[in-house]
């Protein structure tokens, strides 16, 4: 790493080891956290701001067992039986998903061990100084990655063969129970589980981790009752009740939702697409900007995960038209219905909306990148 502390380098404005941490903590079948640091490190760890108030920090040792062994000394300490699951994972490893976590984990429940793996995709040669001396056959070829699991039963039984402190060495837990000729069960592993080693991995790990990260936008829009109708909300449309004002048809929850989808993607706001002058026709149906927003933000390659919208209007009574308004959106968004929440509110006679002189919706809008 060139003198960097991989553990502590910023990635996103945090330590790489906090992005690690959180694919564990958040997820409440772990019951323990155990970080194992090199001595000099245990007391900046166990006061480190990010650092899971779960989380313990223990020291390790000279060799990746003898710190494993430190961490599953301190889990048996606090009375773990023999068929709880022990989940070695590398702290240099930001970007682990909680898939993964929970893969490996059922799996080595119920087969004892198990490690994720990932298929060797290109040609492998084997090498005599700089020459080449032949090509590996691939089939049957895997990348070892991490959390790897056992029963922790499982795991003492290999360590009373192979002290962790004697003269054998493993590079990993799997090493270690195929020694002992104890099978280890093979799960599928993530492509971008990847292992900070050298500097420019770091860019990497930035790149997949801000991919990951979920995008949340709000919008928020309010038009007073206008001359004619039908009023038109979410793309439906709602005879004898009057039209919202506006350059457009003045939907409200329509333009709510576009602004909070631009703003998740960071692409601006409704007004600057389609100003209210004459480069926009007047009149326009909101489905239409609506549909530009979405194609837009599909571009940038982004989806809607979840749409949540609240309608404050003291009149028309919208109660019997909110799921029409939810599966309007969520045809509009090309979304399922489960992933869209519409709610109203009268305005409790408070503001334009209350006293009944106008609308206003407010929404949000997560989004995911697209894989």
């Amino acid at each position: 790493m060139r003198g960097v502390d991989k553990i502590t380098a910023p990635i996103g404005g945090r330590p790489l080891l906090s992005w690690t941490l959180d694919g564990f903590s958040n997820l409440r079948r772990i019951e323990t956290i155990v970080v194992v640091a090199a001595s000099g490190r245990v007391d900046e760890l166990r006061g480190a701001s990010w650092m899971p108030r779960r989380a313990l920090v223990v020291a390790g040792g000279g060799r990746r067992q003898e710190s494993v062994a430190a961490g599953v000394a301190e889990v048996e300490r606090r009375g773990s039986g023999p068929d709880r699951v022990i989940l070695v994972h590398d702290g240099a490893r930001p970007a682990i998903r909680p898939v993964l976590i929970w893969r490996v984990l059922d799996a080595a429940a119920a087969h004892g061990a198990a490690i994720p793996v990932v298929p060797v995709a290109d040609t492998i040669k084997r090498m005599n100084g700089d020459v080449v001396a032949g090509t590996v056959d691939r089939r049957g070829l895997g990348v070892a990655q991490t959390p790897q699991g056992v029963r922790l039963g499982i795991l003492q039984a290999a360590y009373a063969r192979f002290p962790p402190h004697g003269p054998d060495t493993f590079t990993d837990e799997a090493a270690l129970l195929e020694a002992c000729t104890i099978p280890v069960r093979v799960v599928p592993g993530q492509p971008d589980n990847l292992k900070v080693t050298l500097p420019a991995d770091l860019d990497r790990a930035a790149s997949i981790l801000a991919a990951d990260r979920p995008r949340v936008g709000f919008g928020d829009d309010s038009h007073p009752f206008g001359p004619g109708e039908p009023l038109v909300l979410g793309g439906v449309k709602i005879p004898g009740a009057p039209r919202l004002s506006g350059h457009s048809d003045g939907d409200v929850v329509l333009h709510a939702v576009a602004d909070a989808l631009l703003g998740a993607a960071a692409l601006g706001d409704l007004g600057r697409l389609y100003p209210a002058d004459d480069s926009t026709p007047r009149g326009i149906a909101s489905s239409e900007l609506l549909a530009e927003v979405v194609s837009r933000v599909t571009k940038a390659g982004l989806r809607p995960t979840l749409i949540d919208v609240m309608i404050v209007a003291a009149r028309p009574r919208l109660g019997i038209r909110l799921d029409d308004i939810r599966g309007s959106l969520a045809q509009l968004l090309w979304v399922r219905v489960d992933q869209v929440n519409v709610k109203a509110s009268t305005g409790n006679l408070d503001g334009m909306e209350g006293a009944g002189r106008g609308i206003s919706a407010r929404a949000i809008a997560t989004l995911e990148r697209m894989r």
